[in-house]
């Protein structure tokens, strides 16, 4: 797409609008329920349908297609960063009152960041069209990891700071407890950071690890840097209320890995292709239409199968304890 200047800035400024509705709508700490965070996952999802349907009246069905692809691949790779924000959350004992406001900060530093991400993919992309290799190869090993970590369920059970943010909290200290929504305290004369500057740095520089995988798949998607932008914040900008909407599902959604790591080996080999054919060799590319089906399907059939896993399992673990609680009715009795 030729996306001008002035459609750039409508854009960004869009954005900030519904940023800015949206952080004076949670702007008072409170627990939020099922229904607020259903009915604002309901609105963000429709507001990224209406975008596409722009794309489509004006750029065509080709964008359309790739903004879709993009964007489902981001929200599904969101959904696994979820997992980690749990443990965020669970390691700084943040209260459930103020954990959206710590989503809202942390998600729109990461936005701010991926801005910054993209536009360096973009320059690179365009100056050098071998990188798409690079691109390719970092995604089926990052597949592949994602297979074996499943496989010896090698998951983090606690969340691990990371250097930059241990440093930062010896260069100005913590406070103690939490003080309210407030960043910054003065105790004992000097100014210290509270733990909810933490939680919201923990957040942003989690996910902007997150992108390292991210950006380069919906650079496998699309090479429209706009595209890529927009996909990104949709896809992030409703992950707060997704978080409170299908946070008990998470632990259920036991095969989300596999279906992450098909669709990123996927990717990295619709990357190599596109690599391949960019320098002059003649192989099949795949196309947005196919890509786009292929995504869905993986989901679909991840969350399927996921689901099902998970209820078998909790019939056996339901059977086991009626099973132990015979075995030890008849040992009561007698005594």
């Amino acid at each position: 797409m030729n996306v001008s200047l002035s459609v750039w800035l409508l854009t960004v400024a869009a954005l900030c609008v519904l940023v800015a509705v949206d952080f004076f709508v949670g702007r008072k700490p409170h627990d939020v329920s099922i229904k607020e965070a259903g009915t604002w996952t309901v609105v963000w999802v429709v507001l990224a349908v209406l975008f596409g349907v722009g794309l489509w009246y004006f750029g065509g069905s080709g964008p359309t297609g790739e903004f879709f692809a993009g964007y489902i691949t981001e929200k599904s790779l969101s959904v696994d960063n979820l997992f980690v924000f749990v443990l965020i959350m669970g390691k700084f004992a943040v209260p459930t009152q103020y954990q959206q406001r710590v989503l809202m900060i942390g998600v729109l530093m990461a936005l701010v960041l991926r801005a910054v991400f993209i536009a360096a993919g973009a320059a690179i992309i365009s100056t050098f069209s071998w990188v798409f290799y690079l691109f390719g190869a970092f995604l089926i090993w990052t597949a592949w990891k994602l297979v074996q970590d499943a496989r010896t369920q090698d998951h983090e059970e606690e969340y691990q700071e990371n250097k930059l943010l241990k440093m930062a909290e010896q260069r100005f200290g913590v406070a103690d407890r939490y003080h309210g929504t407030k960043l910054f305290i003065t105790e004992n004369g000097k100014r210290v950071m509270t733990p909810m500057l933490v939680v919201m740095l923990a957040i942003g520089s989690t996910d902007v690890l997150f992108a390292l995988d991210s950006i380069p798949a919906i650079y496998g998607l699309t090479q429209d840097p706009y595209i890529v932008f927009t996909a990104n914040a949709f896809a992030l900008m409703g992950l707060r209320q997704l978080y409170f909407l299908i946070g008990g599902l998470l632990k259920k959604l036991v095969h989300l890995s596999y279906g992450l790591s098909i669709i990123l080996g996927f990717i990295g080999v619709k990357l190599v292709l596109h690599a391949l054919h960019e320098s002059g060799v003649h192989v099949p590319e795949i196309g947005i239409p196919f890509s786009l089906s292929f995504i869905v399907l993986v989901l679909a059939v991840t969350t399927f199968t996921s689901l099902r896993a998970s209820r078998k399992q909790a019939a056996e673990e339901a059977e086991a304890t009626e099973k132990a609680q015979d075995a030890d009715r008849p040992a009561a009795e007698s005594s």
